[in-house]
């Protein structure tokens, strides 16, 4: 990931290039990025992970959200006196979920701790993603000119209403695919296909016009019905969309890097999660996962795209993040192995006492198999 902003940052040196971030062909690129990015999570999440913790993940996307936001922007305001601040301290807010699927990948969480940690990464992904948009237009106006909705009460509501009307039409178009799957199912092999076709273009058609009308909300509430077997293909999109937003970074990283607001700002974020999740885990049942949860906070993908896609309104924001992930993730890494010497851990109480504990529910099929 290094050499993209290296190539980006020498592509941009070579050629001349200022001001891409002020360009439309920018800030499509950028939104779609990051609509692909919070697709993808949501997409990833097992619903038997949001029916479990269901509660759990409503205060932490919510409440916990504004509660890290305000701790961090009041850290950052209390040494700036800037409140153009508040739109990094929302960028930052949030738990990134492809670090916390490497980390469930080395199996260092309990399951109980796992799932909800899972489900809490990709939810709050899609919130601060829109509240970074709605901050910003707010602080700053629309910054492209091409922006739905304005910097006011009214237009948020708006742009809210059609989110739900879009996810709305994009639910019943499913239904309706799938409905056809099961008669096609009953007929011939080419039908099937066809109807398998049709729902893909489908949901590349819903996600580009999510895309262009900034409706993002849409495209995450989205991802957790609508679901092609397109598995390998996301998550290799993914990956590049990854290098591609790191070789943008290059390529507005004109202004160079801010460290030491960085470092303050990845800190900030790194404490807020602590103390956040020190008080939503107060009660009883979560003592266990308690401190995993309090050392969770990760940042990635989706702050460097949030900090490119507010860019052209709060130049620099870019300069400031990118050490501010870094920050952040290399204070994850030294607390969790220096928790992991003290308290090594240990299987979760749901497995010690005799009931089974909570799995991710396996990879669903694009459309349900017909009623047998």
């Amino acid at each position: 990931m290094p050499a993209a902003v290296a190539v980006g940052a020498a592509a941009a040196a070579i050629l001349h290039l200022t001001g891409l971030e002020r360009s439309r062909t920018y800030s499509l690129l950028v939104t779609a990025l990051l609509g692909l990015g919070l697709y993808a999570s949501t997409r990833s999440i097992a619903l038997t992970e949001f029916r479990n913790r269901v509660t759990m993940i409503a205060l932490a996307v919510t409440v916990g959200v504004v509660a890290k936001i305000a701790i961090i922007f009041g850290v950052m305001y209390l040494c700036f006196r800037k409140p153009d601040h508040l739109v990094l301290a929302v960028a930052m807010a949030q738990i990134d979920p492809l670090a916390v699927a490497a980390v469930r990948a080395r199996q260092r969480l309990s399951p109980r701790t796992n799932s909800l940690l899972s489900a809490w990464a990709s939810f709050d992904d899609p919130v601060t993603a829109l509240l970074t948009i709605y901050v910003t237009a707010f602080l700053f106006g629309s910054g492209d000119g091409r922006s739905s909705f304005g910097a006011g009460f009214t237009a948020f509501a708006q742009n809210l209403f059609w989110n739900l009307v879009l996810a709305a039409a994009g639910y019943l178009v499913w239904r309706g695919l799938c409905a056809a799957r099961r008669v096609a199912w009953r007929h011939r092999r080419t039908a099937l296909t066809a109807v398998r076709a049709v729902a893909v273009l489908a949901t590349v058609v819903v996600g580009l016009a999510t895309v262009y009308f900034s409706l993002l909300l849409a495209l995450a509430l989205l991802g957790l019905f609508v679901r092609p077997s397109l598995g390998r293909l996301v998550d290799g999109t993914v990956r590049w969309a990854m290098v591609v937003a790191m070789f943008a970074v290059g390529l507005v990283l004109v202004g160079g890097v801010k460290p030491l607001t960085g470092v303050l700002l990845g800190t900030a974020a790194y404490c807020a999660q602590a103390l956040t999740a020190l008080v939503l885990t107060m009660p009883r049942s979560w003592r266990h996962s308690r401190a995993r949860l309090m050392l969770a906070q990760q940042n990635g993908m989706t702050a460097i795209l949030l900090a490119l896609l507010v860019e052209p309104a709060f130049p620099g924001a870019i300069g400031v993040v990118v050490p501010a992930i870094v920050t952040a993730n290399t204070l994850h890494a030294l607390c969790n192995a220096m928790w992991d010497r003290f308290d090594p851990p240990k299987p979760d109480l749901e497995t010690s006492g005799g009931v089974t504990p909570f799995r991710r529910s396996p990879t669903r099929s694009p459309l349900p198999e017909p009623d047998r």
